[in-house]
């Protein structure tokens, strides 16, 4: 690998080696494999040598401003239209479904195995077409899907929009990945992310509200039917907002000057991971698959994801079981929320501070695991230490975000960011699919081997994060002793050129993983 990755940069610091009169000097062909970014940067610099220096701060405040509402406001819904089901499990949907057996089980399912076969057109989709303008599209169509929803009548009907709603939610991830990484700075990135995945903590609350109101509705149409016809209609305005509002990239913002665009590329080319490629590069799509930390984030993804998948699709049905009258259930289930949020803002404030993402993500695991013990040791007639234990596992959501922060900061390469994004997305699919199945009807009311296989997969998750903090941290070092050996070299001078070159991180030597 360590002779690859020379022979590649190499070739591109022989090109950056040669006299530079423009953004003209560059060879067409590279140009067009290399990130959007180049072009207008070398433009932009050759006409604006002397320009006013850009307050940062407010720069970043008027992003902030912008960017994070938008992706906070798709991800909440996200959150509320993909759980809605649970909700209306305890307003009747069952009973007026005529839903045997595991049927309800099979419709959660269905979601996410649709999710993840989704994720491969996401990611050649994603590769080809603007990510804001393919993100909106993809809100409104699951606000269709969510409105739908009031229109079944039997199993066949729920599952197939649960169907459709997996597959158009399976953008979200990917896109809300690549939008972030784009506008900020890794150390940027984490408080920005955990502010719009906040949004899953958000959609707790604001979902048990929701269905707790929603329950007080007398009319002839079910009240879970008209919970869904107004969350779908909310979902496509948000939709719409993201179409009008949200830019595809730094360089297509209307709300920026010239000079503006030019300081958000030149504050995040220091991230070496690029913003936007139209080029397919299937070197980069083979090394999705031969590196080890990808297959460290996917194996962690489905650990954590097993324990979610459980927890966001039967915690109602759980609390309910316990004796809670339905509109009690809902409003038992809030307090989730309230710990999602708490565990996922402190942790973008921390680990945006000093980068301990490692660490923090193997001591978020340890609420769940000692979340999963109460649930699974204590009988279900202890109301109080098994509520405080679903409550308590809802800290591993924070855990997920910094997962997808390690990914934007460590992926490097549009098609390898792009792959990577759509698999370790995906394997959240796959983890959420595990979850829910382990949920048999035939083990109520206690549910014991689903609240097991909770405290089971937080150990296992918390030692795979320590793992991989192992290996960032020999491959640092390795990459520091190549550069000390080639100290002095005419080539290894030239390093820092390569930040808009669409290089992957195994490709680019000088790039160093954060821990």
């Amino acid at each position: 690998m360590e002779h690859i990755s020379n022979n590649v940069t190499d070739q591109y610091l022989d090109l950056k080696s040669e006299p530079s009169t423009g953004p003209e000097s560059f060879p067409t062909q590279d140009a067009r494999s290399a990130d959007a970014a180049l072009a207008f940067t070398r433009q932009q610099r050759a006409i604006r040598d002397n320009g006013d220096p850009i307050d940062e701060k407010q720069l970043i405040k008027k992003i902030d401003y912008r960017i994070v509402p938008i992706m906070f406001a798709c991800y909440t819904m996200q959150f509320i239209d993909k759980v809605n089901i649970n909700y209306a499990a305890v307003m009747g949907l069952n009973q007026d479904l005529g839903l045997k057996g595991n049927e309800f089980s099979w419709c959660a399912t269905a979601f996410f195995i649709a999710f993840l076969i989704a994720e491969i057109p996401t990611g050649i989709i994603l590769q080809k077409l603007p990510t804001a303008k393919y993100l909106g599209f993809s809100v409104i169509m699951w606000g269709v899907t969510t409105a739908c929803t009031a229109a079944c009548h039997d199993f066949t009907g729920l599952l197939i929009v649960r169907i459709f709603l997996g597959a158009f939610e399976a953008a979200i991830a990917p896109c809300l990945i690549l939008i972030t990484s784009m506008w900020y700075t890794k150390a940027e990135q984490v408080p920005r992310m955990s502010l719009w995945y906040s949004g899953l903590g958000i959609g707790q609350i604001f979902g048990g509200l929701v269905s707790y109101g929603f329950q007080h509705v007398e009319s002839s149409f079910a009240s879970w039917r008209v919970m869904f016809l107004a969350l779908g209609g909310v979902t496509i305005a948000i939709g719409i907002w993201t179409l009008w509002k949200l830019p595809d990239t730094p360089m297509a913002s209307t709300w920026l000057t010239e000079q503006e665009r030019l300081a958000v590329l030149e504050k995040v080319e220091k991230n070496q991971t690029g913003v936007s490629s139209t080029e397919f590069k299937p070197n980069q799509l083979k090394e999705v698959f031969l590196d080890p930390q990808i297959w460290a984030l996917v194996f962690f993804t489905i650990l954590i994801s097993i324990s979610s998948g459980v927890i966001t699709t039967y915690s109602a049905t759980v609390t309910r079981s316990f004796g809670y009258t339905p509109r009690l259930t809902a409003l038992l289930n809030m307090p989730s929320g309230v710990v999602s949020i708490l565990s996922t803002v402190l942790s973008g404030i921390v680990v945006g501070r000093s980068s301990t993402r490692s660490l923090w993500i193997a001591g978020l695991c340890i609420p769940g695991i000692v979340g999963g013990a109460l649930m699974s040791f204590l009988s279900v007639r202890q109301k109080a230490g098994n509520l405080i234990g679903i409550y308590l596992v809802n800290a591993i959501t924070a855990t997920l975000i910094l997962i997808f922060t390690w990914l934007a900061a460590n992926v490097a390469g549009h098609t390898k960011r792009i792959a990577a994004s759509v698999v370790v997305s995906g394997s959240f699919s796959i983890g959420s699919i595990i979850g829910p199945m382990t949920f048999q009807s035939k083990d109520a009311p206690a549910y014991f081997p689903a609240k097991v296989t909770v405290l089971a997969t937080q150990g296992a998750a918390a030692v795979v994060a320590l793992a991989l903090r192992f290996y960032y941290d020999f491959e640092n070092r390795r990459r520091d002793r190549i550069e000390r050996e080639n100290a002095g070299d005419e080539k290894s001078e030239t390093m820092s050129n390569v930040e808009w070159m669409n290089l992957t991180d195994r490709e680019n030597l000088t790039f160093r993983y954060v821990l």
